[in-house]
Formats: structure tokens, sequence, C-alpha cells
């Protein structure tokens, strides 16, 4: 049977700069009946793990680590046994939040995480921040993109630990590459396609954001 994708929404606060925005967040769960991994802990471990039931949760990705999609990683790890991955680039974010306790595991580029039929290839997307990245399964045609891409372009990098000239490459080069039917699974907001986005990233580089 192949993998299903699921979507729990949670609601909290971004904090990073000495500043605090309340934000919804996708959280992404993506497995079949027995098995699951979670993209991106937001928040509310209960409500997550509410969300997984009775199921085996096998690892918890972490597309980057600003505290809004990390913040609920350990206590739904320590409620269900999971591994938490995360890019070591993002190490110094994940302490921000985390200063007691480190990722389970580290992400590299190219890796293939497997659950329940899906087979999730990590691509290493620096720009919104060092760590980013996002997670491709052809079989799905699904592509997870954290907050590297939006519906309307790329994530935000007005901030500490991002740079809007490497979110940029990091679009061009690894993700508008893929299939113009690759559904867009985004961190926060609605989805898109590959196909739909393409077409408007001269627009984004001379917006310059």
């Amino acid at each position: 049977m192949a993998a299903r994708i699921e979507r729990v929404v949670t609601s909290g606060q971004f904090t990073l700069d000495g500043g605090t925005w309340d934000v919804d967040n996708n959280v992404w769960l993506v497995g079949d009946d027995h098995e699951v991994i979670v993209i991106d802990a937001a928040h509310d471990a209960q409500a997550i793990a509410e969300a997984v039931g009775d199921r085996r949760l096998t690892a918890i990705v972490c597309t980057h680590a600003h505290n809004d999609h990390v913040n609920a990683a350990p206590a739904l790890a320590d409620l269900t046994g999971a591994t938490i991955w995360l890019h070591p680039d993002d190490l110094p974010l994940w302490k921000l939040t985390h200063p007691d306790r480190d990722p389970d595991a580290h992400l590299v580029d190219g890796q293939v995480i497997e659950a329940a039929g899906a087979d999730l290839t990590v691509l290493h997307t620096p720009g919104h921040a060092p760590g980013a990245v996002c997670l491709h399964d052809p079989g799905l045609g699904a592509l997870f993109t954290g907050d590297t891409l939006f519906q309307g372009g790329p994530g935000a990098t007005g901030r500490s630990y991002s740079h809007f000239p490497t979110i940029i490459t990091s679009i061009r080069d690894r993700l508008l590459t893929l299939p113009p039917a690759t559904e867009v699974f985004t961190g926060h907001g609605d989805g898109t396609t590959i196909g739909a986005e393409a077409p408007h990233l001269q627009e984004w580089i001379d917006r310059g954001h």
C-alpha cells in the first residue's frame, strides 16, 4: 500500500532576533496505517501524537531549526521514541531553542529516509537557514519544502542565518529542476506545484525577496 500524506496545523510563535510573531505551522505525516514519519514537529507535541495514534513513529525530520518548526520535537520524541533528524548546519539555530538537548541524528544531502512505502530523499537547500532541507519523494510526486519555497516565492531571508542569493540558488538548482507536476507541501499556508512556481523565478530575483 502506498504511503499517504496527512496534515496537522498547529499554532504558536516564531521568535528570532528579538522579535516574536504568531504563526500557524503545517506538520506533515507520511506513512500508512502502521508506520509514519513526522516532518516538522511544531508547537504541540500532544496534537501531533494524537494524529500519529497507535502507529509507530520512526522519525521526526526537521526541515530547519527555527523554533516554530522544532519546538515540539523533543517532547514528541519522548512520547514516541522517534529519532530527531536535523542537518548539522542548523545546530546553532537548534541550540537557541533546545540548549540542553541535541538532535539524535544528522541529515546528509542525498540520504533517503524510508517510512511505510515512502522514500524521502534529503535535498540540502540552504538560504532560509544554513541547514534547511527539502524532502522529495518521486513515487508520491511530493516535495516537502519547509520554509524554502512557498506559493508565491522563496521563504524569508531578512533575519539572522539567512541569505537571499543562497535561497535562490537552492530553489533554482535543486527544486525547480523537479517534474512540474510535483506537489509542494509547505511549512506554512497552502501548497503549490513546481510547475506553478517555476515561471516566476526571475520575478523573485528582481524583487529581491
